[in-house]
């Protein structure tokens, strides 16, 4: 089992920035894809960034405002969050895909709140 913890949730101003957090612990397979999702009320859950091994994506609405990042020593993976809109708002899931076990895994979210 994998456990993940995220953190650096919270609120803030429009135009300002966020660094969320996902901790890894547990059975942790090194071949694995990290990624963000997003989910505001009423809406569906949203794929927000991901990066694996060979690189970076971004959704279009995110694009040029966020950075993915990741610390394998710290089995860590970010979210950087600049020149934030009141349309981020939203509970940020990390979640984990390790391809070796075709097993995924969830954090329990944190609350991001932009004001405008």
């Amino acid at each position: 089992q994998v456990q993940l913890v995220e953190s650096g949730g919270g609120l803030v101003q429009a135009g300002g920035s966020l660094r969320l957090s996902c901790l890894a612990s547990g059975s942790i397979s090194s071949i694995n894809v990290m990624a963000w999702y997003r989910q505001a009320p009423g809406k569906p859950r949203e794929l927000v960034a991901r990066i694996t091994s060979g690189g970076s994506w971004y959704a279009d609405s995110v694009k040029g405002r966020f950075t993915i990042s990741r610390d394998n020593a710290k089995n860590t993976v970010y979210l950087q969050m600049s020149s934030l809109k009141s349309e981020d708002t939203a509970v940020y899931y990390c979640n984990r895909f390790e391809p070796v076990w075709d097993k995924e895994y969830w954090g329990q979210g944190t609350q991001v709140t932009v004001s405008s």
